[in-house]
């Protein structure tokens, strides 16, 4: 790095060494990882059984209320993408046929939770959404929800839009994860922690919202509620370069630094003090006819997470009260039984206490339980077995830019893959000691991601941390649990609110 661009990244606040290490990424790529199998029910992925489901749910029911519970929430940026095809008609001549998607979300206008706002908006503009309809003015209408001097929904975060219908209410996504809470999230204290990760232009918004729909749920349950928020730290961004890797200018000089995606969350995730985080994507909510299931589910793979915690604890406090044979044996099972870890044959050559302090390493890490769910459609990114570095066998969710899909055999495994990860996840983040881990320890920075985008009409390279849930949790001990489809629900286009997992 040039001293003027050296200079350039200290006047911007940021870390030179950090640019610097970005900037040979962007030149060397990221490896791929080694494939060893997806993760399949029987390898890999548990399938609880009935009795299994309620052992689970048991044992979390039992210990949840003597423990920090928080409901991790992600829910940063517009919704804008939910809306690129209305805002493509906007664009054109009006004609539906022309436009698939709107004529579709014309035609059921009056089942969106948001038609009663969006009704009233457009009377206190002397006309209501019958009246444009009966007139072709569908330009009105869709305007009426996006513009700012509307509804506003194509700059607000999706957290923030009316999702369901109710006989009393229409609820947001942010109303929906309090009542989530309620039924599967009371900690010590009886308190429901939710901690949102917001952009800083909504975070006031999410708090106007929350203010208004708490007093009710307070009311109706008893129960008390902490509800944090936090906004992704400007120094986890990441330089943008030029396509021959050099750093990218902007118009005025300054360097251009991007959000480094979700994986730049993993330091709030790491700000969060609790014995339990449950982690759930903003906009993967159904109503409350639908909430049973992930009820039972959340609770299932809390309780088996508090089970193979204890196991793992005990294991360590063994190897730390005497290595014998005994503990070292004891620990092994636990590492090959509980994490379906494999010791590679240079370690178990070793002497008994290399041996031990290998496992004890192996075993003193965050734990994670993940849901999957069965894939759908086409096989993609999801749950792997991996080789690390030291021959270990491990369990990781690996995106399909972190495979290589030019190499016969791990194409295959991909292909043969039968579940992906919806974002359903339950962590422990404290150590045998009941001290917190410092979860950047056990991120793997080879896996990243490079992206193409462009700036000003020019072309640019863009670089995001390792995912939250892919590389930036690759050196936690996880487990994969099954779970059903219909906890999986996200919107991913306003048309999708038509699905029935969303209609009242």
């Amino acid at each position: 790095m040039d001293s003027v661009i050296f200079e350039k990244v200290k006047d911007q606040g940021m870390n030179p060494e950090t640019v610097a290490q970005q900037i040979e990424n962007f030149k060397n790529g990221f490896p791929f990882l080694k494939i060893i199998a997806p993760a399949t029910p029987g390898n890999g992925i548990k399938v609880l059984g009935d009795e299994e489901l309620a052992h689970y749910q048991s044992i979390y029911s039992q210990i949840a209320t003597q423990k920090e519970v928080v409901k991790f929430v992600p829910a940063s940026g517009a919704a804008s993408r939910m809306f690129k095809d209305l805002f493509s008609f906007l664009e054109g001549n009006g004609d539906l046929e022309k436009s698939p998607f709107t004529k579709k979300f014309i035609q059921n206008i009056e089942k969106f939770a948001f038609y009663e706002d969006l009704d009233l908006y457009l009377q206190s503009q002397g006309t209501g959404i019958n009246a444009c309809l009966e007139k072709g003015d569908y330009k009105k209408i869709v305007s009426g929800l996006l513009s700012e001097e509307g509804l506003g929904y194509g700059s607000l975060p999706k957290g923030l839009l009316r999702f369901h219908r109710y006989s009393t209410e229409n609820r947001t996504p942010a109303h929906e994860h309090l009542i989530e809470g309620v039924q599967y999230a009371v900690g010590k204290g009886n308190t429901v922690k939710i901690h949102f990760t917001v952009s800083p232009e909504h975070e006031e918004k999410f708090k106007s919202e929350i203010a208004a729909v708490l007093p009710e749920i307070k009311g109706e349950t008893g129960l008390e509620f902490d509800i944090s928020y936090s906004q992704q730290k400007k120094s986890t961004d990441t330089i943008a370069v030029n396509m021959d890797n050099t750093p990218f200018e902007e118009e005025d000089g300054s360097l251009l630094f991007r959000p480094a995606g979700h994986g730049a969350l993993l330091e709030n995730l790491n700000d969060i003090k609790a014995d339990l985080i449950f982690i759930k994507n903003i906009d993967n909510v159904v109503p409350d006819r639908l909430k049973p299931t992930t009820k039972e589910f959340k609770m299932a793979i809390a309780g088996l997470l508090l089970e193979a915690q204890g196991r793992i604890f005990d294991a360590i406090r063994g190897l730390d009260e005497n290595i014998s044979h005994q503990s070292v044996a004891e620990a092994a099972q636990v590492y090959s039984e509980i994490l379906g870890g494999k010791i590679p044959t240079t370690e178990s050559a070793q002497s008994l206490h290399e041996l031990a302090r290998y496992l004890k390493d192996k075993l003193n890490r965050p734990i994670r339980v993940c849901g999957m769910v069965k894939n759908t459609g086409e096989p993609g990114g999801g749950p792997f077995w991996i080789e690390e570095k030291d021959g270990s066998h491990s369990l990781q969710i690996l995106e399909t830019a972190q495979i290589d899909l030019n190499e016969p055999s791990s194409k295959a495994q991909m292909m043969a893959s039968t579940h992906f990860n919806p974002v359903d996840l339950v962590c422990g983040t404290k150590d045998y000691h009941g001290y917190n881990f410092d979860l950047l320890k056990f991120r793997d920075m080879q896996t990243g991601f490079i992206t193409e985008k462009s700036k000003s009409g020019r072309d640019l390279k863009a670089l995001e941390l390792p995912g939250l849930w892919n590389g930036a949790m690759a050196g936690w001990n996880t487990l994969f649990v099954e779970v059903p489809l219909i906890t999986f629900n996200p919107v991913k286009t306003v048309n999708d609110l038509l699905r029935e997992e969303h209609q009242g």
